[in-house]
């Protein structure tokens, strides 16, 4: 008889299931990317570009309250005043600076303050400034000025057209709707340069300046809007620059307009969000319009 024998299966051991670690939120890891985060977006802010809010009058025609725009940084280099909360001790002098080209739109803060102004440069280091009865002198030669056709910017919650003692500049547009009608001059500097400005009303106090000649390290900033701007023209005590101001208190340079908002805007009530939108002013270059010098 034949012994045959079956052979015998092994089974493999059943493998060890191991439960799956359940993974928590890495708190710790969520912080650190927002810290760089927030550290990207504040060195951008403060180093190449950020938005900023015209939050008045002082440089129509060409920039409306409600406007929101971009300013870059590095045009002139950097100081104290180039980091976006101003959190560093005032000291003279810039890294890598550049003065600004006279009809530059600049952002600045004035000595002594942390709120930021925006004016166009009109004259730099060596040059003479003066005003008679609201012509501007520049090394003692008549800016040119040209009379230009009105403007008219529709009326709104940002732009009333009240402007104190000086004549109603409202009128009735042919569509029913209210517009402020901006007596508009264009001047020309000696570098070609040329930009718009409102000539509303005689101001002693703007449009008599005496002579004087911008120390070094030091720019004369004038407002578009020349009888409704505190700018070096105004004393500090009545909220102006007081004078040339140092270059070091220079932020940036304004480029062009983002978009801008009439000023009735609701945070509740997200439909005004769209509604509030002015048409046409988004790219709009804040640059003067460049020509031959004379």
């Amino acid at each position: 008889m034949t012994d045959e024998r079956k052979p015998t299966t092994v089974e493999a051991p059943a493998a060890a299931v191991i439960p799956a670690k359940k993974e928590g939120t890495d708190w710790w890891g969520e912080v650190k990317a927002i810290f760089w985060l927030v550290l990207a977006v504040l060195a951008i802010h403060s180093f190449i570009a950020k938005p900023f809010y015209i939050p008045s009058e002082s440089m129509m025609p060409g920039l409306l309250k409600g406007d929101r725009l971009v300013v870059t940084k590095y045009p002139y280099g950097w100081s104290w005043v180039s980091p976006s909360f101003h959190i560093l001790p005032q000291m003279q002098g810039r890294l890598f600076g550049r003065m600004p080209t006279p009809g530059d739109v600049v952002i600045l803060t004035p000595p002594g303050e942390t709120s930021d102004y925006i004016k166009r440069v009109i004259a730099v280091p060596g040059d003479t400034v003066e005003m008679v009865a609201g012509q501007l002198y520049i090394n003692g030669k008549a800016v040119k000025r040209e009379r230009r056709p009105a403007v008219r910017v529709p009326v709104d919650e940002n732009v009333p057209c009240v402007f104190g003692q000086a004549q109603d500049f409202r009128v009735q547009g042919e569509d029913g709707k209210l517009y402020c009608e901006l007596p508009v001059v264009r001047e020309t500097l000696a570098n070609g340069r040329s930009f718009d400005t409102v000539d509303l009303e005689y101001n002693a106090m703007v449009d008599d300046v005496p002579k004087i000649t911008i120390p070094a390290d030091h720019v004369w900033v004038m407002g578009d809007n020349r009888d409704k701007s505190a700018d070096s023209r105004v004393p500090a005590a009545e909220q102006g620059l007081g004078g040339p101001v140092p270059w070091e208190n220079i932020g940036g340079r304004a480029e062009f307009i983002t978009f801008s908002l009439d000023g009735t805007t609701q945070y509740l009530n997200p439909v005004s969000w769209f509604t509030a939108f002015r048409g046409g002013r988004a790219g709009t270059s804040l640059r003067p319009a460049e020509g031959s010098a004379r």
